[in-house]
């Protein structure tokens, strides 16, 4: 069983983020611990490719926003090295959130969001440590740096509103606990990640008298993520995941675009904490390959979303497999994405039938 749980590792950890293309909020990746849990010295890079296809309809279906979702790719890095039998150091680099929102081909007519644009970029450095005791149990956890910066544009807001902000470096912190018994490849892992507040400088230009150079404070929300796995058989592993994610503290208010006299509502806002499942099981082939199959199902809200996210739960399905030879390993996979449907607020836009596909590679090296 340990061996499968080797081979298996990265099988899973493809799953898990491609499946996030259009999980709740703006998440694209969200383990970076997973690596503590590779045996030995360790060193992975990995790549994936996301290209979702989301549109909506107003009017009854006259007029479509035409594809507003941009496709994106994904960059992780990551070195574990084991200290000693107990105590092991990690480091990851990976990019947590993201949007890419494009109005910009409108089909039937003008669509009340034609030419509007939005982008949020982050990327992250996680340092992490896991110590194990005795009986197999171990702590886990670290310290998170993250930079974060967006913009956007829209054309229909005042006499054109757009709004940039700076680049700005915040901390938050990992910790979490997990038992383990390697002899049926059993682990079950409680992680919590804190939140992470941005203290953004903003520039704001089209609402007249009340634009200009401002701040406002955004929160990366806090999670809490259930990961485990067990073997049921020879050669073969279940695991799946529950995450909860506090997405309903998380906005992006600009001063003047939230101001009364202007606007008067958040840029980007959720009124629904998000619980993301997912559940898989891996099967080892040979002593060189392996697969693993996984859905995933988040549930809808209870309200209408924002237009600059126009999208209210998802189910998927991912397919990945894992070449191993020496000390080298190789996982490749694709996902597919049912995004949620959708309407929006201020002008009822309705967005169903919209989809994604996601594929990843990973190459480990064990060192």
């Amino acid at each position: 069983m340990r061996t499968v749980k080797r081979i298996l590792t990265n099988t899973v950890a493809f799953g898990l983020a491609a499946g996030a293309a259009h999980a709740g909020g703006i998440e694209r990746s969200h383990s970076p611990y997973a690596i503590l849990w590779e045996s030995g010295n360790y060193a992975e890079l990995s790549f994936a490719y996301v290209k979702p296809k989301v549109s909506g309809t107003v009017g009854g279906g006259a007029v479509s926003s035409g594809d507003m979702a941009g496709d994106y790719s994904q960059i992780g890095l990551g070195v574990k090295y084991a200290i000693n039998d107990q105590l092991d150091l990690a480091v990851v680099i990976d990019q947590p959130m993201g949007a890419d929102i494009a109005y910009s081909a409108p089909v039937g007519g003008l669509y009340p969001l034609a030419g509007s644009t939005g982008n949020i970029d982050s990327v992250a450095v996680t340092a992490l440590a896991r110590y194990k005791f005795d009986g197999g149990f171990s702590v886990h956890g670290g310290i998170k740096a993250q930079r974060s910066n967006g913009d956007v544009s829209l054309p229909f807001v005042g006499a054109g509103y757009t709004m940039q902000t700076s680049k700005e470096t915040d901390l938050g912190y990992i910790i979490g606990a997990a038992y383990e018994k390697p002899e049926i490849a059993l682990r079950v892992a409680l992680t919590y990640q804190s939140s992470i507040t941005h203290n953004f400088t903003s520039v704001e230009t089209g609402l007249g008298g009340l634009s200009g150079t401002g701040s406002f404070e955004t929160e990366v929300p806090q999670a809490l993520t259930l990961d485990f796995q067990s073997g049921v058989a020879a050669d073969t592993l279940v695991f799946g995941s529950i995450r909860w994610r506090e997405w309903t503290a998380f906005d992006i208010s600009p001063p003047g675009y939230g101001n009364p006299l202007a606007v008067g509502e958040a840029l980007v806002e959720y009124n629904d904490d998000v619980v993301t499942y997912t559940l898989g099981v891996g099967r080892r082939f040979n002593e060189n390959w392996a697969g693993a199959i996984s859905i995933g199902y988040e549930g809808s809200g209870s309200s209408t979303v924002g237009n600059l996210g126009p999208h209210d739960g998802m189910r998927s399905i991912t397919l990945g497999g894992t070449y191993t030879q020496d000390n080298m390993k190789i996982t490749a996979g694709v996902s597919y994405i049912d995004i949620g449907d959708a309407v929006t607020n201020t002008i009822n836009g309705v967005f169903t039938d919209n989809s994604g596909v996601g594929f990843g590679m990973k190459v480990g090296y064990s060192f």
